[in-house]
């Protein structure tokens, strides 16, 4: 292998097929789905295993910064740089810019672009089709890898496969989730593939393509790219240009048009995992076809999808349910229906409900804070301060706290005064006093916080010195 490969890894979707687990703030790919890491941690340990990878580049919604910072520092030891969209612009634009970043480094990159929130079964074989591939995309072709069918699959690309090319094939249409009997049609003729959406291709043919096929999308990135700023490990693209440049995907901008196209077979398990179905079918089933997720009680049930976040879910007398239970909400809905649920979703957003958005916890880049009780004039939130990290200098207008050390060690500005308080000790923040809180210890700090007050909303903070960058 001559050429360095990058991983582009896009991070930016929202997943509201599969609320109430997955949220704008917390979308699927950051979601464990009863794993022990979740499907983007997953997507970089997969990437790791190709030999001389280089590091990888992350493009990511904005609101997501922190959560993605956070798990490259867990699963990555080297640098990763990381763009950030001012808003989604589907694929072509997140890819646009990464190719971009590269260019100034490179001119001979190969990009291996990929989503974060799909799941793959075999990881060397990945590996494989990866390596396989590269002479291909270093004489310039654009490489896709197409996953070989294992049955009919509606919600699936397809991609028909041409003329031998090396290890693969040229590319002779993609046909966009076709109904059933196109489906069974195409499987009988046995030169089709799933379209996985996972690409190697140079960073100069992408950037040449986009320009050809696509040309407002790579003026608009263009100019975006020439007024980014950089903060930390993020790298900002000009937001207004940015916003101006229609949305679409790599399939519809540059691979339907483009006769540079070439796709690669992966014979793995694989699932873009976009639906509560596709979490069903990915799972392990017991003697009744459950599948079941926590701490649940199934008694003649069967066919069914059972996942208990926080409490004890039963399910008597029931038959090819989805049933998922989080800690601020509930869903129920036939299987056949489950790619319905994003209409829920919609409903939530046009009533401005706070369920559509995020859950009880919340990821912040210091830790993470979990709402524990509330009701008139209070709320009690359990807050946990990762070692050496520390909340904002800021003040409320509405609310007094009261904090109480759980474990650990916190080192606690309250007002002209700051002191250590460890496990049982307590302090009281009275409105409008400037306050931090700083873990100066090794293990996570926790605590709990008492909050009461006539408004008790988080826009209800001052920030006066945040060293995340915060206004």
């Amino acid at each position: 292998m001559t050429s360095t490969i990058t991983p582009v890894i896009l991070c930016g979707g929202s997943g509201t097929r599969l609320w109430p687990l997955s949220r704008e703030l917390h979308p699927k790919q950051f979601v464990t789905f009863g794993q022990s890491s979740s499907l983007f941690a997953r997507t970089l340990r997969r990437v790791r295993e190709i030999p001389d990878i280089a590091d990888p580049l992350i493009v990511c919604n904005e609101e997501h910064r922190f959560q993605v910072r956070n798990e490259l520092r867990r699963e990555w030891d080297a640098q990763a740089s990381i763009l950030l969209e001012p808003a989604p612009r589907n694929t072509a634009p997140a890819v646009a810019l990464a190719a971009l970043a590269l260019l100034e480094k490179d001119q001979d990159s190969l990009m291996l672009v990929l989503p974060s929130d799909h799941a793959l079964g075999d990881t060397a074989a990945f590996c494989k089709g990866v390596l396989q591939a590269v002479p291909l995309a270093e004489n310039g072709s654009i490489v896709t890898f197409g996953i070989t069918p294992d049955g009919p699959e509606t919600g699936y690309g397809y991609i028909e496969r041409g003329d031998s090319l090396g290890p693969g094939f040229t590319v002779a249409r993609f046909v966009e989730k076709p109904d059933l009997a196109t489906v069974q049609t195409m499987l009988a003729q046995g030169n089709f593939f799933w379209n996985s959406g996972i690409f190697l291709l140079r960073a100069s043919v992408f950037w040449e393509e986009l320009t050809r096929h696509a040309p407002r999308i790579a003026a608009g990135c263009r100019k975006a790219w020439e007024a980014r700023q950089y903060d930390d490990a993020f790298c900002r693209p000009g937001s207004e240009a940015f916003l101006a440049i229609p949305g679409d995907s790599i399939d519809y901008a540059i691979m339907e048009k483009t006769s540079r196209a070439a796709v690669v077979p992966l014979t793995v398990q694989w699932s873009d995992l976009g639906s509560w179905e596709s979490l069903y079918q990915e799972g392990e089933k017991d003697s009744h076809k459950n599948a079941i997720t926590g701490d649940v009680i199934a008694e003649d049930t069967e066919g069914c999808y059972l996942n208990a976040q926080h409490r004890l879910l039963a399910a008597l007398g029931v038959r090819d349910l989805v049933i998922v239970e989080t800690q601020d909400a509930v869903l129920v809905v036939p299987r056949q229906r489950a790619q319905e649920v994003k209409k829920i979703v919609a409903r939530l957003q046009r009533e401005q409900r706070k369920e559509c958005q995020q859950h009880t916890l919340v990821q912040r880049p210091w830790g993470s804070f979990e709402a524990l009780a509330s009701g008139d004039r209070f709320q009690v939130k359990r807050i946990i301060v990762r070692p050496g990290a520390e909340l904002s200098l800021q003040m409320h207008h509405h609310r007094a706290e009261h904090w109480v050390v759980v474990s650990g060690t916190a080192e606690i500005t309250n007002g002209q005064e700051t002191r250590l308080f460890t496990e049982d000790q307590s302090t009281y923040i009275p409105i409008g006093t400037q306050h931090r809180l700083k873990n100066p210890g090794k293990i996570p700090l926790v605590l709990i916080e008492i909050q009461s007050g006539a408004y008790l909303g988080e826009d209800d903070i001052v920030r006066f010195a945040d060293v995340y960058g915060r206004n």
